[in-house]
């Protein structure tokens, strides 16, 4: 994929902060071999004191948020750490589901080869409240609220509840193709369908927190890839 510079994805921004809608496809930070380039170096070119507030990861899109200075990262950063951040996801997940405010308390651990795990006797505790915005034939849009922020949380909640996020291979989705869902299918002689969407169904929606006696609340649009994962769906998946 083509990196933009970074003004070509903020959606806000003031003295003390950034807010920017994360592609998917490029890492919050560096990696150890810095092979690929990351948000924080696009963050760093354009303001030479920024720094990241948190992370998302790499195939997971939306709002991401960027301190311009030293104060500013701290008073976030320890927002997110004593969790009066509302964080809201949104994801496509296998199934039919009818959620509402369901909460999910399963502690997680991390393994050796980077993942995470449900684990009730070392895991750290995670907790996520999830609703469904709105159903399909084979799917189903879901809000996520995640209280905590352990590694793939809401990835591994959803899973749980039999409704792992398409093309989440990792943690059961399977990739979703059109032929699944739309009736008298042809794609055509030697030619190779690809999934509906082409990464984890997962896009960081909005944030919600507290800065120098101020309240934001900051969203991000749908990505094209998710967008058009949807609205297929609304078209060939309705009932």
């Amino acid at each position: 994929m083509k990196i933009k510079p970074l003004k070509h994805y903020i959606v806000f921004e003031n003295d003390d902060f950034i807010a920017i809608n994360k592609p998917s496809g490029i890492a919050s930070l560096h990696d150890r071999f810095g092979s690929t380039i990351s948000v924080q170096q696009l963050a760093e070119k354009y303001c030479k004191t920024a720094q990241l507030c948190h992370r998302l990861d790499k195939e997971t899109s939306g709002i991401l948020l960027i301190a311009k200075n030293p104060e500013t990262y701290r008073a976030i950063a320890m927002s997110f750490e004593n969790r009066t951040v509302q964080k809201v996801y949104h994801a496509v997940s296998e199934g039919r589901h009818y959620f509402q405010q369901l909460r999910v308390d399963l502690p997680l651990a991390v393994t050796s080869r980077g993942r995470a795990k449900i684990d009730k006797h070392r895991g750290k505790p995670a907790n996520t409240h999830f609703s469904v915005l709105e159903t399909f034939r084979h799917f189903s849009l879901i809000e996520c609220r995640p209280v905590t922020g352990r590694l793939h949380q809401i990835r591994i909640h959803l899973g749980s509840q039999n409704a792992p996020i398409a093309h989440d291979s990792i943690y059961g989705g399977n990739l979703p193709y059109l032929r699944d869902i739309k009736k008298s299918y042809n794609l055509g002689r030697d030619k190779e369908e690809r999934p509906m969407i082409g990464r984890t169904a997962l896009h960081a929606y909005s944030l919600k927190f507290e800065l120098n006696g101020e309240t934001h609340t900051l969203a991000a649009d749908y990505p094209k890839d998710l967008n058009v994962f949807v609205t297929l769906l609304r078209k060939y998946d309705a009932d």
